[in-house]
């Protein structure tokens, strides 16, 4: 069974997610983090990110791995290195990339032939997984996604400055030529600007629970 959660940028869904793989059992997979690893592992080799062509065929050609929600490059895990403000600077602009798009997609497709999966990005329900089980769409304003950003304390920005980059992070997504973020015409709808974790892995849970009858 396929979960598709998409959503822009510091909505939650990843704190969601995984609370959703707990309360499931579904693995969690964040395609995120698939693109801020080519992110980080371009910027350690010092790729001209502004050359699509170059950084396409640097992702082809990386070292990675994915093992029990970890990401490796060349034997080494990097998870908790992928969420630097310098990542988060550049990752949009590496996502926007069809070859690299495509590269992502595959590994997100291959994880899920093995298992029963929770997954969450942009594009999920409306090109990685057109046909999943349950398709949900979370949604906040860029001023409540600074604000949870700046209250987890993990960045050396302002509130303002986060709610910039978000603002512009937004614009990027929605205007992609390849994966750009878009509503599913079935996705289950919540906006999460008033709603706990729990009061939206609550309404998630209760559609599958209502699918599994």
């Amino acid at each position: 069974m396929v979960i598709a959660i998409d959503g822009p940028a510091g909505v939650g869904k990843s704190s969601i997610s995984s609370e959703l793989s707990r309360q499931t059992g579904f693995h969690y997979l964040n395609s995120g983090n698939f693109y801020r690893a080519v992110t980080y592992s371009a910027l350690s080799e010092q790729i001209d990110l502004t050359q699509q062509n170059v950084v396409e065929a640097y992702a082809a050609s990386m070292d990675f791995s994915y093992k029990d929600g970890q990401i490796y490059l060349k034997g080494k895990d990097i998870t908790h290195q992928l969420h630097s403000d310098k990542v988060d600077a550049q990752v949009a602009q590496v996502s926007s990339f069809r070859g690299v798009r495509q590269w992502v997609n595959q590994r997100l497709r291959e994880i899920s032939h093995r298992r029963d999966i929770i997954v969450e990005g942009r594009d999920i329900a409306t090109v990685v997984f057109p046909d999943a089980d349950l398709k949900v769409f979370l949604d906040a304003s860029p001023e409540v996604r600074a604000k949870r950003r700046f209250d987890q304390g993990v960045s050396g920005l302002s509130l303002e400055e986060i709610a910039e980059g978000i603002r512009n992070r937004d614009a990027i997504d929605r205007s992609k030529e390849w994966g750009r973020l878009v509503r599913s015409e079935d996705a289950l709808y919540v906006d999460t600007s008033g709603l706990t974790i729990e009061e939206v892995c609550a309404k998630v849970v209760r559609k599958i629970q209502e699918m599994q009858r």
